[in-house]
């Protein structure tokens, strides 16, 4: 389903779980709502029915806690009704933990979302990963060097059971133009956070594919870019049969 088909519901979604953060201030609002509205990845995590029902999810760079606050208002809103016939099954009883190295941002989230989720303030060169069904790592991995990528991603692998999913957003370096644009933004929103910008590795979506392939997954990519002038790619890597979407 195109990410159009979710128009009349996504507003009402979005504005559910951005409401959490009201308390934290218009820059903690306004950010989660367009971060929610307007990144593609998230509508096409809900309505391809990427993070099942009841999953173990671990949310690696959470940031505010957006994926556990976008989870808990699509439970609502199914529970009272408005979930679109179209979408695939909502993500109900989704337990989530999420690893943040900013002590800002997991204040933010652990004051939005209160006893929803589990926050853990940490490096996740170093943190511990529990284990999990779904593990998501969006637009994070190129903050570190790529020897600290491979490892993060290899205790992702380990922290995974049977016919988990990770699902990894990257930005595609083959693509320069784009890939630069997508790094002036970050320092801009660093800058806009008080943070310093950190430096960033990349590589081209062959390279990740081959690396995730290397330990063990089954692997397809989607573009993830709709409505950006940025290279995003979704790597939905799999320990069992590919998911299809839905």
């Amino acid at each position: 389903m195109s990410h159009a088909a979710a128009a009349p519901a996504w507003p009402a979604l979005v504005e559910r779980a951005s409401a959490s953060y009201r308390p934290a201030g218009r820059f903690a609002l306004n950010f989660a709502r367009g971060k929610l509205r307007w990144d593609p990845v998230f509508r096409h995590l809900l309505i391809h029915g990427l993070i099942a029902p009841g999953a173990r999810v671990l949310d690696i760079g959470c940031g505010q806690g957006l994926l556990a606050s976008l989870l808990e208002a699509a439970e609502e809103e199914a529970r009272r009704g408005r979930w679109p016939a179209g979408w695939a099954r909502p993500p109900s009883g989704v337990r989530l933990t999420g690893i943040e190295l900013s002590a800002r941002e997991v204040a933010r989230a652990r004051n939005a979302l209160g006893n929803g989720a589990e926050f853990v303030c940490g490096d996740m060169r170093s943190v511990a990963f529990p284990p999990a069904d779904t593990i998501v790592i969006l637009d994070v991995l190129h903050y570190v060097e790529r020897d600290e990528q491979d490892e993060v991603l290899a205790r992702a692998r380990a922290a995974l059971g049977a016919g988990g999913t990770l699902l990894l957003r990257v930005g595609d370096a083959a693509s320069r133009h784009r890939f630069a644009a997508s790094q002036w933004v970050d320092r801009l929103v660093f800058r806009l956070r008080g943070s310093r910008a950190r430096p960033q590795s990349g590589r081209a979506v062959s390279a990740w594919i081959a690396h995730l392939v290397g330990l063990g997954f089954q692997v397809s990519d989607r573009p993830m870019s709709e409505g950006t002038p940025f290279a995003n790619v979704l790597l939905v890597a799999t320990l069992g049969p590919p998911r299809s979407e839905s």
